[in-house]
């Protein structure tokens, strides 16, 4: 951050701005909502690698530029493109901050940073359903069962236990069910976790029929009275029709317990790997009916802006964003906390 003021306004001017429009503490409050200090602290950590890359490319942006002209702005396009948030969502960016400048032909660099955040932010709130506050689910009087989806090797089996974790720490009855029966250790890999958070795990054997494990696992859950079921399945992207078919039965056996199910269908993914994280999404929207995503991984890359891009592309909420290793490093994603940490 020091290197993108100090080509720009100095420290002292920046300052002063600050205590002058700093907003009222009610305003805050009813900004952040639920959103503690300690989940900001992580956020910040969490996206510390990206924030760092990002700031390191707009001070190098804006070298030598006291006002926002066309090759500032050309500059911008590059960064924003090699931070991962995808061509078609930077100019859609761009476009919006070439409005503004339009309109204020003497913008400094110096507001270039807070014109970017807002302009992202505003975008992202106009293209996508309003953020989930909490781990809550709604009230049906029967399990909401989540099936999660995405290729190998994305955190599919870490974020189900954290999700499971974040639900019981709610007050919520989980239960699990093994439904990934191809891969060596995937059952382990889910009992492991299921043990960790304290959660039952419904399984079989290594080579069952995954739609007779999310069966029982639903059959199970309500018998139990669950509040939340967690339906692991496998991640192969082989072959589309395969995997389609093998979804829709899995989806078609539930539903003869549970006439709605699955509730939810969440595709996890990897937002350490950039735009093969785009390509993932773009094969799993066209192989199941996707419903939310989670991307984790996020605090071991510079590549988090790629959240952007996805949140922007899909029409299809980004819900959750992996940003540690620890069971409550599972956030829920909301946008205007999300662009803030970054941009601040």
């Amino acid at each position: 951050m020091k290197a993108f003021f100090a080509f720009t306004t100095p420290w002292p001017q920046i300052r002063n701005i600050f205590c002058i429009f700093r907003p009222p503490k009610s305003m805050i409050m009813g900004i952040f909502g639920s959103f503690t200090k300690k989940k900001k602290e992580s956020l910040d950590s969490g996206l510390s690698m990206t924030k760092e890359s990002v700031f390191k490319k707009l001070s190098r942006a804006v070298i030598g530029k006291s006002k926002v002209d066309d090759e500032v702005l050309d500059n911008l396009e590059e960064v924003l493109i090699t931070s991962d948030v995808g061509v078609e969502t930077t100019l859609k960016i761009i476009e919006r901050i070439e409005k503004r400048v339009a309109a204020d032909k003497y913008m400094g660099t110096s507001e270039l940073n807070n014109l970017l955040r807002d302009e992202i932010a505003a975008l992202l709130e106009e293209n996508n359903s309003d953020d989930v506050e909490n781990f809550d689910l709604p009230q049906s009087g029967e399990p909401y069962v989540i099936m999660i989806v995405g290729v190998n090797g994305v955190g599919k089996t870490t974020t189900i236990g954290k999700l499971a974790y974040q639900f019981k720490e709610a007050g919520k009855k989980v239960v699990l069910g093994a439904a990934d029966t191809f891969r060596a250790a995937a059952i382990d890999q889910l009992q492991i976790w299921a043990d960790r958070v304290g959660v039952p795990l419904v399984k079989q054997m290594m080579g069952a029929d995954p739609a007779s494990v999310a069966y029982d696992t639903v059959a199970s859950a309500k018998a139990q009275g669950a509040d939340v079921v967690i339906i692991d399945t496998a991640g192969r992207l082989h072959n589309k029709v395969n995997l389609m078919n093998e979804l829709s039965k899995i989806k078609k056996v539930m539903q003869k317990v549970i006439p709605n199910a699955p509730h939810e269908v969440l595709l996890i993914l990897d937002g350490s790997t950039g735009q093969n994280a785009f390509e993932q999404a773009k094969q799993f929207t066209k192989a199941t009916e996707v419903t939310a995503m989670a991307l984790t991984k996020l605090d071991g890359t510079a590549k988090g802006g790629v959240v952007i891009g996805i949140s922007d592309q899909f029409k299809i909420p980004v819900k959750y964003i992996g940003i540690g290793e620890k069971m409550e490093d599972l956030q829920i994603f909301r946008r205007r906390e999300f662009v803030d940490s970054l941009f601040n």
